[in-house]
């Protein structure tokens, strides 16, 4: 097929039905005219691609299905938040979370020093394991371990003085100190 001809005569074939069929998708005219032209451009730039010309016709219905797909996604605008948005009230949940976060620093600061440092570099200054490797001039592996082996001992400090109550996602939304009297460990 000749470009030349072929668009124009492709322009007059059809440009009036494929108006109609994006017009009935769009909400205005103004918007099916812009889509319009967009999907005649996408028919020059790939008329080389149609190997049979029998279905040019299905071709250029699925090139304007596209265009009109492609101006929804690009329409999908973010929801401007107003500015004064009430801050969201702190559940239960949170409580707990905060209550155990301020006893886990005094943990952290019991454990021996090669865990304790450990610990503060990935937990407190989020330092990745190589980072903290790096910091200790310890192998990658020496440093996960250490790391590791930090949390299962501060694992087990939290759960020697506090019982833990978990929801079906395993988030903890209750804690209880299991001795009521001593003020170490669980707030």
């Amino acid at each position: 097929m000749e470009i030349g001809c072929g668009i124009e005569r492709i322009w007059r074939e059809y440009h009036a039905a494929l108006h109609g069929f994006i017009q009935a998708r769009v909400e205005d005219t103004a918007v099916a005219d812009d889509i319009l032209q967009d999907v005649f451009l996408r028919i020059h730039a790939k008329i080389d691609s149609l190997k049979d010309t029998a279905k040019i016709k299905s071709w250029i219905y699925q090139i304007a299905r596209n265009a009109i797909i492609d101006h929804y996604r690009a329409r999908k605008q973010m929801i401007k938040l107003p500015e004064e948005l009430p801050a969201p009230e702190a559940d239960d949940t949170d409580q707990v979370r905060r209550d155990i976060e301020s006893c886990l620093l005094p943990m952290i600061r019991s454990l021996p020093d090669e865990y304790r440092e450990a610990m503060v570099l990935s937990e407190i200054e989020g330092l990745t394991q190589k980072q903290v490797a790096e910091r200790q001039e310890l192998s990658l592996s020496g440093a996960k371990s250490r790391i590791q082996r930090g949390r299962a001992r501060l694992k087990d400090m939290l759960t020697d003085c506090c019982r833990f109550e978990f929801d079906h996602r395993g988030t903890m939304v209750d804690y209880q100190p299991k001795s009521p009297t001593d003020d170490t460990c669980c707030p």
